[in-house]
C-alpha cells in the first residue's frame, strides 16, 4: 500500500504553537543571477546531522509494482506507458536513478522537474527554454538528486525558499497564505501538466480558491488538454499525477490550517547535548514515537485510526477502479460493434474522461485518504456516479 501518512490534532496549547508556525512563509528564489548552485554535500560539515538524516532516505529503497498490485490500471491507463511501468515511489536519494529507469519514455528535460536540484537550478538560470531541451542533454549537468537547493536555494539555515517558480506562479498573491514548510513540499507533490506551448511544467490553477478537483478539471476542459488517448475507446484522457498539496489544502481538510508537512513528516530530534535539529529523513508520522505522542491527545491509537481510514479508502478506490476498467472494455466493444452513433459514443467518452479524473485524483494521491478523507470520498462519489451513468448509456 502507498504510505505517506497524515499526523493529527493535538492539544489546544500545541494548536496555538502550530498556528504561530504557520505564519512563516517561504521566500521565492531570485532567477538568472549567474550564481553557481551549492551541492548538498558541501553543506555536510556545517549541518552534519541534517545532512546525515537526508542521506537516510537511501533506506527507503523498496519498489512495488503497481501494475501487478492493481491489475485494473493495465486497462485504465491503456494508451500510455503507466499501464505497463508504474512502480511505487521511494526515497529522494533515488530520484535521478528512478526517473531513468521507469520504462516510460522521456524525450524532454521537463521530466527532470522534480528529480534533481541541478535541473531546478538550470531552469532558474535558463528560464522556460530549459524545459524543452532533450532529456539526455540535461543529464550531462546533473550531479545530485533532490537536495538542499530545492527547499533553501543556496542558503540553508536561513529559512525556506520556493525554487520551483511554477508553484509561485500558480499561487500568485496566495503564495503568502501557504506555510513555508508546506510550500517547499508542494513544489513537487502536486498535480501538473506540461504546457503544449514550450512544454513548461505548469500547475492547472491560479490561486487557492480554484485549487480543487472540480475547477482543475474545468481548466483542462477549457484549454482542451489531453495527456493521452485510449486506443480502443478514443477517450481523450487525463493522467493525474500526485496531488498531495491540493488534497491536504483542500476543502474538508481537518489539519491544513494547523500543521505543515514538516510537522508530520520531519521529526524534531534532540541530541544528547540538548541541541535539536529537524530530521530530513522524510518519514511517515507512524514511524515516529515523538510525532505520535503529539497526536495522542486526540488519537490514543493513531496507527489504528489512520489504518482504518486507509483500508476503507483503498477498498473503495479498488472497487471503483475495477468498475472503470469494466467501462473501458464495454466502451471499446461498443466502438468496435458499429451499433452506436458518434454522438452516443462521445457522450460515454465524456463521462469516462471525467470519471477517470476524479478516480485517479484519489488513486495516485499517496496518503490513501489520510490527508483529507472528505475530499477523497467526494471525488470517489463523483467518479462512481459518472461511471454508472456511462455504463447505463451503453445498455442498448
Amino acid at each position: 500500500m502507498r504510505k505517506i501518512i497524515l499526523a493529527t490534532i493535538v492539544t489546544a496549547l500545541l494548536l496555538c504553537v502550530a498556528s504561530c508556525a504557520l505564519a512563516d512563509t517561504a521566500k521565492v528564489v531570485e532567477v538568472k543571477t549567474g550564481v553557481t548552485k551549492i551541492n548538498s554535500a558541501d553543506w555536510a560539515e556545517k549541518f552534519p546531522d541534517v545532512y546525515a538524516s537526508y542521506m537516510a532516505t537511501e533506506e527507503n529503497k523498496d519498489v512495488i509494482d503497481h501494475v501487478a498490485e492493481y491489475p485494473m490500471i493495465a486497462t485504465v491507463y491503456e494508451g500510455m506507458a503507466f499501464n505497463t511501468y508504474y512502480g511505487s515511489a521511494r526515497g529522494h536519494f533515488y530520484c535521478v536513478e528512478d526517473v531513468q529507469a521507469t520504462g516510460r519514455p522521456h524525450k524532454l528535460a521537463n521530466c527532470w522537474t522534480c528529480k534533481t536540484a541541478d535541473y531546478t537550478h538550470m531552469v532558474n538560470e535558463m528560464g522556460d527554454e530549459a524545459y524543452s531541451i532533450p532529456f539526455e542533454d540535461a543529464l550531462q549537468n546533473i550531479n545530485e538528486s533532490m537536495g538542499c537547493y530545492n527547499c533553501h536555494a543556496n542558503t540553508p539555515g536561513e529559512g525556506n525558499t520556493v525554487t520551483h517558480l511554477y508553484l509561485a506562479n500558480a499561487m500568485g498573491d496566495d503564495m503568502g497564505k501557504v506555510p513555508a514548510q508546506t510550500a517547499v513540499c508542494a513544489q513537487c507533490h502536486v498535480e501538473y501538466y506540461f504546457a503544449p506551448d514550450g512544454k513548461a511544467t505548469t500547475l492547472p490553477y491560479t490561486g487557492l480558491s480554484v485549487m480543487n478537483p472540480d475547477d482543475m478539471y474545468a481548466f483542462y476542459e477549457s484549454i482542451g488538454f489531453t495527456d493521452y488517448t485510449n486506443p480502443r475507446t478514443g477517450v481523450k484522457q487525463l493522467k493525474t499525477q500526485h496531488p498531495e498539496f491540493e488534497t491536504y489544502m483542500g476543502a474538508g481538510s481537518v489539519h491544513a490550517s494547523m500543521f505543515t508537512c514538516a510537522d508530520c513528516h520531519m521529526e524534531k530530534v534532540t541530541k544528547e547535548d540538548g541541541t535539536t535539529y529537524l530530521s530530513h529523513a522524510l518519514i511517515s508520522p507512524l514511524q515516529s514515537d515523538s510525532i505520535k505522542a503529539t497526536c495522542a491527545a486526540c488519537h490514543a491509537d493513531l496507527d489504528a485510526f489512520v489504518h482504518g481510514i486507509q483500508e476503507k479508502m483503498e477498498e473503495r478506490t479498488i472497487a471503483i477502479g475495477n468498475k472503470l476498467a469494466q467501462l473501458t472494455d464495454k466502451l471499446a466493444d461498443a466502438v468496435a460493434s458499429g451499433k452506436y452513433t458518434d454522438e452516443q459514443l462521445d457522450a460515454v467518452r465524456a463521462l469516462n474522461r471525467k470519471g477517470q479524473w476524479y478516480w485517479d485524483f484519489v488513486f495516485v494521491e499517496n496518503s490513501e485518504g489520510a490527508h483529507n478523507s472528505r475530499l477523497d470520498n467526494g471525488c470517489l462519489d463523483k467518479a462512481d456516479a459518472l461511471i454508472e451513468e456511462a455504463l447505463k448509456l451503453l445498455e442498448i
